[in-house]
């Protein structure tokens, strides 16, 4: 064969094998016509992937994470999020006259493919407490902390009072709680700051006297919030430091006193 007529031969050769080469590599998934959930070896195509890497490419919904997806798999298998129903209403409390808690949810209505947004969460939970039985008699208000500050602030109290434009209620009415303190957080003992040190003060087994006074007292049921009058002695209550929410505990009710008797680095008010 003359040389010219080889050499022709061969370059015809070399542009089919190009043009082999330019076809696969425009395979993709598209023209295969593959898309595939989840990971799945069989779904694969040879041309370029996303990565610009020529070679054996996936359509399967793993391809994202994997990295090896062909170059056109968004367009062969586009992204579909997770899409939810609404919130449903808020249950009621799982149990009267305690703390407990409230659910809604929300349903699936499409669940995602090919790496769309996962589901967001299905279910929410919240606090609550009613204060009523379902009879309608009031119950739950021993649930309610006990907010306390220093005793100390009741000397600024009975100064107001003194002043015209003060209350010309007798600020000395009111009657004393006595408590056994049973827990208290960590940040009461490490309080630190000038006008909180009194919080220091508060220890475990220790019992202190808290007084309620006006203007804390409700003038309804002359009484202060949290103060555990009507229940019984053995019940756990609740108590939190006024100005540092984190410190907070529990205590029992020892007994109700006209006038406190404590000492005053354990005495106490009511706000």
């Amino acid at each position: 064969m003359p040389f010219g007529m080889a050499s022709s031969l061969h370059q015809l050769l070399l542009l089919l094998a190009l043009a082999r080469l330019w076809d696969s590599a425009g395979a993709g998934c598209v023209e295969t016509g593959k898309c595939c959930l989840g990971r799945d070896p069989q779904c694969a195509s040879r041309g370029w992937r996303r990565d610009r890497v020529y070679g054996t490419c996936f359509c399967d919904e793993a391809c994202i994470q994997a990295g090896d997806c062909c170059y056109d798999y968004t367009l062969a298998c586009p992204a579909q999020p997770c899409i939810v129903s609404e919130w449903s209403h808020w249950s009621g409390c799982a149990d009267q006259c305690k703390p407990t808690l409230r659910v809604r949810r929300r349903n699936v209505q499409q669940e995602p493919k090919n790496g769309g947004d996962p589901c967001p969460r299905l279910e929410e939970k919240a606090g609550c407490l009613e204060y009523r039985t379902y009879q309608g008699k009031p119950c739950g208000e021993s649930y309610v902390p006990a907010f306390i500050t220093t005793s100390d602030y009741n000397k600024d109290r009975k100064r107001r009072a003194l002043s015209p434009t003060w209350s010309s209620l007798d600020v000395d009415s009111g009657y004393c709680m006595e408590f056994k303190i049973e827990s208290l957080s960590y940040y009461c003992t490490r309080e630190s700051r000038v006008h909180a040190r009194w919080m220091q003060y508060l220890r475990e087994g220790y019992t202190v006297c808290v007084a309620c006074q006006y203007p804390a007292m409700n003038d309804g049921k002359q009484r202060c919030s949290g103060d555990g009058f009507d229940t019984y002695s053995n019940k756990l209550l609740h108590w939190q430091a006024v100005g540092n929410s984190r410190c907070r505990g529990t205590w029992r009710k020892v007994r109700r006193l006209e006038q406190c008797s404590c000492p005053v680095v354990h005495s106490f008010i009511f706000t």
